[in-house]
């Protein structure tokens, strides 16, 4: 059984190297992940994966990760999972996005397996 610690870190860091890549070197995202016509919207979902991951990173490194944490990784990471499976199933992305998939589906049972998250009370933001 793994700590939910580790399994937040881990999302956290996956996500922001993911959210961060497009944002700081869009050729190379665009050369392993096929043409995209919306540029803009793929900056979107990058500043959004890095906002998120950073979250679930910081939550996992002060060892905070309370079910709210968790259902944020584990909704996120199924999320992901099924456009990667969805799109890429039906031509419309490129299949390299389904290793994208299997690794949020392990992301989700890393969650599934962990150990309870903290049930933290706290006033304060």
């Amino acid at each position: 059984m793994v700590k939910p610690a580790f399994v937040s870190k881990l999302q956290g860091i996956y996500w922001t190297v993911t959210g961060v890549w497009p944002l700081v070197h869009m050729p190379s995202f665009i050369w392993v992940s096929g043409p995209k016509e919306d540029l803009w919207l793929v900056r979107t979902v990058g500043l959004l994966l890095t906002v998120i991951g950073a979250v679930l990173l910081a939550a996992g490194l002060h060892r905070r990760v309370t079910a709210e944490i968790k259902w944020l990784g584990v909704g996120g990471a199924a999320s992901m999972a099924f456009i990667d499976f969805y799109y890429a199933l039906n031509d419309v992305i490129w299949n390299i996005y389904m290793l994208d998939g299997v690794a949020e589906l392990f992301l989700i049972a890393l969650w599934v397996s962990a150990k309870k998250v903290q049930n933290t009370e706290s006033t304060s933001l």
